[in-house]
């Protein structure tokens, strides 16, 4: 068993030693910090390679979150929080609902704090997990290993691809054992770390990319942007108060002083705020407006444009 785990993990791209960074232990500081620069460097390019299947993700997100599915990430260590990481910020972010976005880490609450290696080598806590979280065919399943072996996450992927969820693998190797388990695999090949098997550097780094794409890509296409700003962001703390302030002055044009008249009357609803600036129109009128628009703030204001037009 031992020796089968050595060969399979020693025939991995993530796995292998990096001839780049054979004398790193006799570099002076600024030496190290250029050859990590180096190879951090590469990353961005290998997940250009992988943008249409990032693509065929997002897509199926948006279909699930219109259909009240939910995006769910799941993996292990450091692939695990990474995770964690991207979904937590969704709701302040984008005002969606808590649990529209779950990341799962093997070993639970407490591996977000302490390493819990030997949780992921359990294929069935992953079925477990998403049992704990009533997982549902409207559901799409993210499986998050560097390696792509992760026996958690193979657990995972195979019990919702069963429960017939949209299945997805995210791993950093061409060969990765939990494709198979998934109807799309993004696998940025990223190569060997600077440190051998240190995967928390480029594959860390390229799992971020992919993760912060797919989530900011679902909530741009379901309308959670106008023009490029956050305009469903919650104003939870006086920082975002005040960048709600700022979004509907960029948006509108208005003072600050009018800005914080409207945003005080629709409770710091900064989409709506810009709403009802751009159109005139009172905060229930307003509201209808961008619920018949399915919450697209630039549609609700051009159907109101149309229909001027046409009156």
């Amino acid at each position: 068993m031992k020796k089968t785990l050595a060969k399979e993990l020693g025939s991995l791209a993530s796995e292998s030693r990096n001839p780049d960074t054979l004398d790193i232990d006799l570099l002076p500081t600024l030496g190290i910090l250029e050859k990590i620069n180096d190879a951090d460097s590469s990353v961005p390019g290998v997940v250009r390679q992988v943008l249409p299947e990032v693509a065929l993700v997002v897509d199926a997100v948006v279909e699930a979150f219109r259909s009240g599915g939910r995006l769910i990430y799941m993996g292990a260590g450091t692939s695990g929080r990474i995770g964690l990481l991207d979904a937590v910020e969704c709701p302040p972010t984008y005002g969606v609902p808590e649990g529209m976005v779950i990341p799962l880490i093997a070993g639970g609450e407490a591996a977000v704090h302490r390493a819990q290696e030997g949780a992921e080598d359990n294929p069935e806590l992953g079925a477990q997990d998403l049992k704990s979280i009533h997982l549902n065919p409207r559901d799409v399943v993210v499986g998050i290993a560097a390696s792509g072996r992760t026996p958690y996450v193979t657990g995972g992927l195979r019990y919702a691809r069963g429960l017939g969820c949209t299945t997805v693998a995210l791993a950093c190797n061409k060969a990765a054992t939990i494709a198979k388990e998934a109807d799309i695999a993004i696998l940025p090949e990223v190569g060997p770390e600077v440190l051998t098997g240190s995967t928390r550097m480029k594959a860390g780094t390229a799992q971020k990319l992919v993760l912060n794409m797919i989530t900011t890509a679902s909530m741009i296409r379901i309308g959670k942007s106008f023009y490029n700003l956050m305009v469903d962001v919650k104003a939870t703390n006086q920082k975002l108060v005040d960048r709600t302030r700022r979004i509907v002055v960029e948006a509108t044009g208005a003072s600050y002083e009018e800005a914080d008249r409207v945003l005080d009357q629709c409770g710091h609803n900064a989409k709506l705020a810009i709403m009802m600036i751009l159109s005139g129109l009172e905060r229930a009128p307003a509201e209808a407006a961008l619920e018949n628009a399915n919450g697209f703030l630039r549609l609700a204001l051009q159907n109101l444009q149309q229909q001027e037009k046409s009156d």
